[in-house]
């Protein structure tokens, strides 16, 4: 029987072979007869082009696809990545390759607005102090008076670009009654004007700003964006969030900023370094929130994501362009055209 052929990256795998994350549903690969799929290996977090040979299409979770990982066959025709964000991937590689990079947008967008939400509240409310003074006992309970939360009726939330996520995050932050900034040179003014978003400069987010959220994707452009210059600009009662990619911003004016209180405090789900030392000087302050990359893992987020990637796959198999595709010109390309009327013609 002809298939379709779409391998997994090992990392949805545990050790002993059973699923990492049994909210992502592979029922419906195994349920459909024309798709045979398999967990591919990973090699110093590398795909390693030996084991993509064959195969159609790979869902991808957090290992590194390079111009290495690309077969010698020429069949991929899709890397579909496990979320938004696609830094792991060579895009320059997949074009030269005839292959779409499909991401989740819709997936992530309402667990990640959600996680900023969480951070900005825990922040501003105090909460994980809070929770230190009620372990304390008595002493504790004695010093609550002295670390009153702030309330965000009135205060401006601004984020560092307004796509998906960014938008997301005004939506439900509408009820609040806080004002709202964004900066971003790709911005839909009309999206914005909506949302009842100002558009400003990036040194207006900054400066103006009660709570600043970082909502770009990670680029040559906004690598080392939020910078030491763009940090002083902020107020000493502002906060900085990044649940984004953590080399947005510069880790180390970050923590000398955070040393010397010159911005209230940071909610982090990304960093420099992932995993993260455990020695690093920014978990030894109390004003920063931090979580392993994963504050917006839920049973639906990953659900969302998962249906969203098979989805794509499925798409893909039968002819259609998926949704999703951040190398866009790909679908004007002949190669990747004639893959796609191929699959049409097998499975359509």
């Amino acid at each position: 029987m002809d298939q379709f052929r779409l391998a997994l990256s090992a990392d949805f795998q545990r050790p002993d072979g059973s699923p990492a994350y049994p909210s992502f549903d592979l029922r419906p690969l195994d349920d459909n007869p024309a798709i045979d799929w398999a967990y591919v290996p990973l090699e110093k977090g590398v795909v390693p082009a030996s084991a993509m040979a064959g195969y159609d299409a790979l869902i991808l979770l957090g290992g590194q696809f390079t111009a290495d990982s690309f077969p010698g066959d020429g069949k991929l025709a899709m890397v579909a990545r496990f979320g938004v964000g696609y830094d792991n991937v060579d895009v320059a590689a997949c074009d030269a390759n005839d292959v779409a990079l499909v991401i989740t947008p819709t997936g992530v967008q309402r667990p990640v607005a959600v996680a900023i939400l969480t951070m900005m509240l825990a922040l501003t409310g105090k909460l994980l102090t809070k929770d230190h003074l009620t372990r304390s006992g008595p002493e504790g309970w004695a010093k609550r008076a002295d670390h009153m939360g702030v309330g965000v009726v009135g205060l401006t939330l601004g984020s560092l670009g307004i796509g998906n996520i960014g938008a997301e995050m005004f939506r439900l932050a509408t009820p609040l009654g806080m004002n709202f900034l964004a900066h971003d040179p790709y911005a839909d003014a009309t999206v914005a004007q909506q949302l009842g978003v100002e558009l400003v400069s990036v040194e207006r987010l900054f400066q103006d700003a009660d709570v600043v959220a970082v909502n770009c994707p990670l680029s040559d452009a906004t690598e080392g964006l939020v910078n030491a210059d763009l940090l002083k600009l902020m107020k000493p009662t502002a906060y900085l969030i990044n649940t984004a990619r953590g080399p947005i911003v510069d880790q180390a004016a970050l923590t000398e900023a955070l040393q010397a209180r010159r911005i209230a405090g940071a909610g982090l789900d990304v960093f420099a370094e992932e995993p993260s030392s455990a020695d690093d000087p920014l978990f030894q302050l109390d004003n920063v929130i931090v979580t392993p990359h994963s504050l917006c893992w839920t049973d639906q987020c990953f659900a969302g994501i998962g249906a969203a990637d098979v989805k794509a796959a499925v798409d893909l198999m039968t002819g259609h362009v998926p949704t999703g595709i951040v190398n866009k010109g790909i679908t004007e390309n002949a190669a990747w055209q004639a893959k796609r009327q191929g699959y049409r013609g097998r499975f359509g």
